[in-house]
C-alpha cells in the first residue's frame, strides 16, 4: 500500500501579520476586542475575513449579512481572483497611504479599499447574469462608502483609492492594474450615449483630487492627472496634465508615478 504525502498548509504571511496586528491591536485597546475577534481572529482565512467585513458593511433591513456573506463565499470559490485582486489592493494601500501603517487597517478600517471589494462583488455577478443583484451592490456601495462604481466597469488589481469620497466611475470605464486615485475622481460621460462613452485609465496611472476625466478617452500608462483637472482629450504615456480643461505640463516625473504618489510638477510654457 502506497504511504501517502501528509498534506501540509499553505503559508499565507500577509494573513498571518494580519492575525498578529489584530492581536496586538486588542492587547493596545481592549474595547476594540469585540470588533477585531469579529473581523480578523474568529476566520481561517483572509478570503473568510473579507467576506464577513464586507457582508457586514453592505447588509441592511433589505439584505441580510448571511445572505450577502453566502454570496460573497460563493463568488470567492468560483473566481479565487477575486481574492488575489483584493490582496494586491491591500498591499497597494499599506505601501501608498502614509496614513496605513498596519495590513490590518483598510480590511477593518478604510472604505476606499472596502468599497472597491464591494464593487469587485458586483461586477463578478454582472458578469454571471445577475445583474438586478450587482445593482443593489452598487446602490449600497455608494450609499455607505460614497462611492458609485457601475458593476460594468472594469477595474484591474493594485487599486489605491484615497478618502474615497463622492468617486465615480461609469459603465464603460476601464482602469488598468497599479492605479491610485484621491477623493471626488470622476470617470464619466460627456452626454447621453448610450455605448462605449466612458475613459480607459493606463496601468501605473495617478489621478489627483477633484479630477475629472470624461468621454471615451486614453489615459496612457504612468501618467499622472493634476488635482481639480478637467480631462477631455486623450493623454500620452508618462505625461502630467493639468489644467481645466487639462493640458500636458511635462513628463510624469518618475517611472511609477502612482506608487511614489508625488502630485508636485514645475509648469511648462
Amino acid at each position: 500500500m502506497a504511504q501517502q504525502t501528509p498534506q501540509i498548509a499553505a503559508v499565507d504571511p500577509v494573513w498571518h501579520r494580519i492575525v498578529s496586528e489584530a492581536e496586538s491591536a486588542i492587547t493596545a485597546e481592549p474595547l476594540m476586542g469585540g470588533l477585531v475577534h469579529a473581523g480578523v481572529l474568529h476566520h481561517a482565512s483572509f478570503a473568510n475575513a473579507l467576506a464577513y467585513r464586507i457582508a457586514m458593511k453592505l447588509s441592511s433591513r433589505e439584505m441580510s449579512e448571511q445572505i450577502l456573506r453566502e454570496t460573497l463565499d460563493a463568488a470567492y470559490a468560483a473566481e479565487p481572483d477575486l481574492v488575489a485582486a483584493a490582496r494586491a489592493d491591500l498591499v497597494a494601500t499599506f505601501d501608498r497611504d502614509p496614513a496605513c501603517h498596519r495590513l490590518m487597517q483598510p480590511l477593518l478600517f478604510f472604505k476606499g479599499f472596502q468599497a472597491i471589494q464591494a464593487y469587485r462583488l458586483g461586477h463578478w455577478l454582472w458578469l454571471n447574469g445577475r445583474k438586478d443583484m450587482a445593482y443593489f451592490i452598487q446602490m449600497r456601495v455608494s450609499e455607505i462608502f460614497g462611492v458609485d462604481i457601475h458593476p460594468a466597469a472594469r477595474i484591474g488589481q493594485g487599486i489605491m483609492i484615497d478618502h474615497a469620497h463622492s468617486i465615480v466611475v461609469g459603465e464603460t470605464a476601464v482602469v488598468g492594474d497599479n492605479v491610485s486615485m484621491l477623493h471626488s475622481v470622476t470617470l464619466g460621460g460627456t452626454g447621453k450615449e448610450d455605448d462605449d462613452r466612458h475613459p480607459k485609465i493606463g496601468d501605473g496611472v495617478l489621478i489627483g483630487a477633484g479630477a475629472k476625466v470624461l468621454g471615451n478617452i486614453t489615459v496612457g500608462h504612468c501618467s499622472r492627472i493634476a488635482a481639480g483637472s478637467v480631462v477631455l482629450e486623450a493623454v500620452p504615456p508618462m505625461k502630467t496634465v493639468a489644467g481645466v480643461p487639462a493640458r500636458i505640463v511635462g513628463e510624469s516625473g518618475c517611472s511609477q508615478p502612482s506608487i511614489t504618489m508625488d502630485h508636485l510638477f514645475d509648469a511648462i510654457g
